[in-house]
């Protein structure tokens, strides 16, 4: 899309157009819901990681065969993943399974209040994320990875990724679902020389509530079963 940032990506793949498809419908079950997300998000991510981390060459192995090969991994040599409370936490698996090494999780709970539509931070586990810590971004990770399933206005992905620059990532990657145009062009304006955002599709509007039309609904509530909370 031409009207884009160019720190803003969204993909084309036909199974991951066709999955966000199935997401929307207000007829797709929480088992569904969760699996749908899952499957968008190790497409999403698979074309994401391709450009935001490298292959670098490592020690030798050798195969059951006894053969020695050349090992390899990938770099940066510190990433870590933050998903955003709640609805994030459906992303996680599925960057944890294509990453070839374990990473941290950093949780970070955010909500939007009602009235005024602005973020509010109530938890943050970033290490050592606290300044005049004595130690202010020395865990700080390399790439830091925010998982959110929408971005709407804006504004909760842009405090995420305040917060991650104040903590000292180098670079910041984010994977989102789906995502509003207004609220992506925000968010992509925050940082936009440390920031990449991969979406899976975009909608052009928000409804006078902050939520994206046609949208998917609130992903928290149909993952875990809170609507009409």
């Amino acid at each position: 899309m031409s009207n884009l940032p160019p720190n803003v990506h969204v993909s084309s793949h036909p199974c991951l157009v066709g999955k966000l498809s199935q997401l929307r419908s207000s007829s797709t079950p929480a088992r569904d819901v969760k699996a749908l997300i899952n499957d968008i998000t190790l497409i999403l991510g698979t074309e994401a990681l391709a450009t935001a981390v490298s292959v670098v060459p490592g020690p030798t192995d050798q195969t059951p065969l006894g053969f020695e090969y050349k090992t390899s991994t990938v770099e940066p040599e510190t990433i870590s993943l933050v998903p955003i409370l709640r609805s994030g936490l459906g992303m996680v698996e599925a960057i944890q399974t294509l990453l070839p090494t374990p990473v941290p999780v950093h949780h970070l709970g955010l909500f939007r209040e009602p009235s005024t539509l602005l973020p509010v931070e109530y938890y943050n586990n970033l290490p050592n994320h606290l300044s005049g810590s004595g130690s202010h971004g020395a865990q700080a990770s390399r790439l830091a990875i925010i998982l959110d399933p929408v971005i709407a206005t804006g504004g909760t992905c842009a405090a995420a990724i305040n917060a991650l620059r104040e903590w000292g990532a180098q670079r910041v990657l984010v994977l989102s679902v789906l995502g509003a145009l207004p609220g992506v062009k925000a968010a992509a304006s925050e940082w936009p020389e440390g920031v990449q955002i991969w979406l899976a599709g975009l909608d052009e509007e928000l409804t006078d509530k902050g939520m994206l039309k046609p949208g998917m609904g609130d992903v928290g509530d149909r993952l875990f079963l809170t609507i009409g909370k």
